[in-house]
């Protein structure tokens, strides 16, 4: 605790947060979770995407992280394009004075440290550059907590990047691949640790999770009643930084398999609930309602990691694209296959016992997948089983996160607990 002639700790949070992605704002939630937790006495704060939004679902002051309001979009005149070169140089100050009035920044999670979408070097990567760089001119420690990394081929990127990382006091990954890839572009990660995905940490109801068809007895059984319903994560998902040149047809190729799929269960009387992760998914929904043209096919409105746990808690079977769509599935324990666009979602879904359900998403054959499928939901039952054990693992895991957070950020925090724990009987 904090007494009262003590200045409290000032933690600030960081990222593209607030900005339409669900797995973001989850990430964020799951660290504030633990800060107010196990360090309530610290004042929070954020630099952010949506500092409106921030400030009003999570109750804690927020700035927006660009000078520049038009940051994401395209700029193709000649004021657009002064006017975002000029914010360039405003960020240094902005960040450099929000980084100084702080004890500790934490940028919870996300894939901060990969480019498996498209990405331009002066956007986020020079944002997080700017981060950990004032950090270490200023003394504010500055924790990478549960970051996503894979190898960057655009040298630009790549330099930011691994410049980012190596400035910062704190790092660790949600898997063993983004260590794996820090190493190999130069970063030394002797000390950096893996854990589960911090959405692991997030809650899951335990009213949530029996699906209207789970009428299972024995391991094995097949469900009696009629079939229920499959969730579809979709993304407008155009390939990665390495594909602008053929983006449209990685698009075109995605959606017209994911259709065909769509229209392949609502022949055969399945319902399906199309989900999304952010905010841009919305018109390959849209896409999918208009060539399904069936009662059976509905879109869900999700505005959280919680509201889609709940919609795949209800579920039998899920398929989706998006990374955290299919942590979402699998916390609830429901069986997914993974429509994979990058080997963070072949490590995850290894990790969770599911290696052999994945697909990829660059090249979906509808005809394959539908076997994949049926393939999954023959061994429902099993699956099941074997993700609340898996589960159980993740959150045990994420604790142990969580502590050596402690002690690398809050080391008096850290040395009071332990105090504590001694002189209990």
């Amino acid at each position: 605790m904090t007494s009262a002639d003590e200045t409290p700790l000032r933690v600030g949070v960081f990222g593209l947060l607030g900005s339409g992605n669900l797995g973001n704002d989850g990430s964020l939630e799951a660290v504030l979770g633990y800060l107010r937790a196990e360090h309530p006495e610290v004042v929070v704060d954020a630099l952010c995407g949506g500092p409106e939004v921030v400030a009003a679902r999570y109750r804690i002051p927020a700035t927006r992280l660009h000078w520049y309001r038009g940051e994401y979009r395209t700029a193709s005149r000649a004021g657009a394009i002064a006017a975002k070169g000029l914010g360039k140089l405003v960020d240094v100050f902005r960040t450099a004075a929000w980084v100084r009035r702080h004890d500790v920044v934490i940028v919870p999670g996300m894939g901060v440290l990969e480019a498996t979408l498209p990405l331009r070097p002066w956007g986020f990567p020079y944002s997080l550059f700017l981060l950990c760089a004032s950090g270490r001119l200023f003394g504010t420690r500055v924790a990478l907590v549960g970051v996503g990394a894979a190898t960057i081929r655009n040298r630009p990127t790549r330099a930011l990047v691994r410049w980012s990382a190596r400035l910062a006091a704190y790092r660790s990954y949600r898997d063993a691949q983004s260590r794996d890839a820090m190493r190999a572009m130069g970063v030394d990660t002797a000390r950096d640790e893996v854990y589960p995905d911090l959405a692991f940490a997030l809650p899951t109801p335990p009213e949530w999770g029996i699906p209207c068809s789970e009428l299972v007895g024995e391991l094995g059984e097949a469900p009696s009643g009629p079939p229920g319903p499959v969730c579809v994560g979709v993304m407008a998902f155009h390939g990665g930084n390495d594909d602008r040149a053929r983006a449209e047809q990685i698009h075109r190729r995605y959606l017209d398999g994911t259709i065909r799929f769509v229209r392949a269960l609502v022949e055969d009387g399945r319902p399906v609930r199309l989900l999304t992760g952010d905010e841009v998914d919305r018109p390959v929904v849209a896409a999918i309602l208009d060539a399904v043209d069936s009662p059976l096919v509905t879109a869900a409105e999700a505005a959280s990691l919680a509201d889609l746990m709940k919609e795949m808690a209800a579920a039998d079977t899920v398929v989706a694209i998006r990374y955290h769509n299919l942590i979402c599935a699998l916390k609830t324990g429901t069986p997914v296959l993974a429509l994979s666009y990058a080997a963070k979602s072949e490590a995850l879904m290894a990790q969770m016992g599911l290696a052999a359900y994945c697909h990829p998403a660059r090249e979906v054959d509808a005809d394959r997948l539908l076997e994949q499928f049926r393939a999954l939901e023959q061994r429902s039952a099993e699956l099941r089983q074997t993700l609340t054990e898996r589960n159980l693992a993740a959150a045990q895991r994420l604790q142990h996160q969580f502590t050596a957070l402690t002690a690398a950020l809050f080391p008096a925090a850290d040395h009071a607990h332990a105090h504590a724990r001694q002189e209990s009987p």
